[in-house]
């Protein structure tokens, strides 16, 4: 058996992930991830798979965060028919998650038609609603720990990341004629001692990892998430206006909501309206109940489980005349709406209506990719394009790192300091290049092991002969 990587996505860079393993003749994907972020990144979207999508026999998905998982239907348009390999939860998330990718795609053409900001006539989604449905029967849940035969030759094993419901590290084994061997896919590596999910599982052997660097150069301590976030509500409620969240959809606003509802308990932040305008948010938050087994139970949440995310102050707004109606708050509200990014989605609109009024605030949760709105509000960029217009940056804009789902370096290496035996190979991967090539150097260092940072479609030789 002779085996190949080939490197397709999220090189260098914290968007599209996608590493393709080709074992004798038979090509497994492990990730399906959409390019965000920079208009260079982007445009790959577009552009022809780099190998016949009919040629490859499976994928194997880590989670469900449209960086991971959001070119699937893409993927199926131009021929892919395998099946699609996933956790239970990831697989219920990833039916709301790419029907709302292929709805905020559709709408975003639509708006570009009317507006005519777009260089292409006329402007077309990636994918449509019609695709992802399609593309749905082919995806398969399984629970972690379990063993999934992909062929008479590769297994997986999906093991509990701790980066979002569902995450998981894929264990892929290789069965030769004369050995076995083993690949590690850390997908994105969760953080320690944080609410509402595990902790990443230690993996003690791998011939072959593959590890994120999304927080490879920085240190983001968790403990002072829950203070800082209660400073700065209260910095933005005293400024009469409204405090505005781009949030994930899938995991921060559900650990935001955790936080809200624990710090008004506490009266550490008055109890005001809060918000969540977005309908994928809604559906998912309902999926913790039903994946109940995934979730770590503190004190807080063995009280609260049944009702944590629907307290007497936060409102889901579902339908489009209820968010534009949220334009007219004034002051004191909370308002969370996707993308985290601001990539697309109703936060656009709020933005739209909030980055020019001095009295609110936006605060930016998180890690923002290189190119994204949220990144340039971060960076303090005076104006930020959106629907075509360029919009003044007037408001308070605030940053917090600690609820990052992200595992910064210190749990990396805490998490990489598991191995009992180091692997042959270990790539460094989904980070931008300087924070891909500063955990690279620590591991090269610390750990002493062989350590590389592909390039976007490098390929490397990792067994022969097995």
């Amino acid at each position: 058996m002779d085996v190949q990587i080939k490197f397709l996505g999220a090189n260098q860079t914290v968007t599209g992930s996608k590493h393709l393993l080709k074992v004798d003749d038979y090509k497994l994907l492990v990730d399906c991830g959409l390019f965000q972020g920079l208009k260079e990144n982007r445009l790959l979207n577009w552009d022809d798979f780099p190998i016949a999508p009919d040629s490859i026999g499976a994928i194997v998905l880590t989670h469900a965060h449209i960086d991971h998982s959001g070119y699937l239907p893409r993927l199926y348009k131009q021929g892919f028919r395998g099946k699609i390999y996933c956790t239970a939860p990831t697989a219920d998330l990833l039916e709301i998650m790419l029907r709302d990718s292929a709805k905020l795609q559709e709408e975003e053409a639509l708006i570009a038609r009317k507006k005519g900001y777009s260089k292409h006539d006329p402007p077309l989604p990636l994918y449509t609603t019609k695709d992802v449905e399609q593309m749905l029967p082919l995806i398969h849940g399984f629970a972690y720990r379990e063993e999934v035969s992909i062929n008479s030759q590769i297994k997986v094993v999906f093991q509990d990341a701790g980066h979002i419901l569902g995450s998981a590290i894929a264990e892929v084994y290789l069965n030769g004629e004369n050995q076995t061997k083993k690949i590690v896919f850390s997908g994105d590596i969760g953080r320690y001692n944080t609410p509402i999910l595990y902790d990443p599982t230690t993996i003690a052997t791998a011939d072959i990892l593959l590890v994120e660097s999304t927080y490879g150069n920085r240190k983001n301590p968790a403990d002072h998430a829950e203070p800082d976030l209660a400073r700065i509500i209260r910095q933005a409620l005293r400024r009469d206006g409204v405090l505005l969240i781009p949030a994930f959809a899938l995991g921060r606003t559900q650990t935001l909501l955790y936080f809200l509802r624990k710090l008004m308990d506490a009266k550490e932040i008055p109890s005001v309206p809060v918000y969540v305008d977005s309908p994928m948010a809604v559906d998912v938050t309902y999926l913790y109940e039903k994946h109940r087994d995934c979730i770590e139970f503190d004190d807080y949440l063995r009280m609260e489980m049944h009702t944590l995310f629907k307290f007497a102050h936060v409102h889901f707004v579902t339908e489009q005349s209820e968010s534009y109606r949220l334009h007219e708050i004034k002051r004191d509200a909370i308002i969370i709406s996707a993308s985290g990014m601001a990539t697309g989605g109703r936060v656009l609109d709020h933005l739209y209506h909030r980055l020019p009024n001095p009295n609110d605030t936006v605060l930016i949760a998180g890690f923002q990719a290189e190119g994204t709105r949220g990144r340039k509000i971060l960076e303090g960029e005076k104006e930020i394009k959106i629907y075509g217009e360029m919009i003044p940056v007037k408001c308070q804009v605030e940053h917090i790192n600690g609820l990052s789902a992200h595992a910064d370096q210190v749990e990396l290496m805490h998490w990489l300091g598991g191995f009992t035996k180091h692997p042959k190979k270990t790539f460094i991967v989904h980070g931008e290049k300087e924070s891909a090539q500063t955990l690279a150097n620590l591991i090269e260092e610390k750990l002493n092991w062989n350590v590389f940072v592909p390039q976007y479609l490098e390929t490397f030789e990792l067994f022969e002969g097995i």
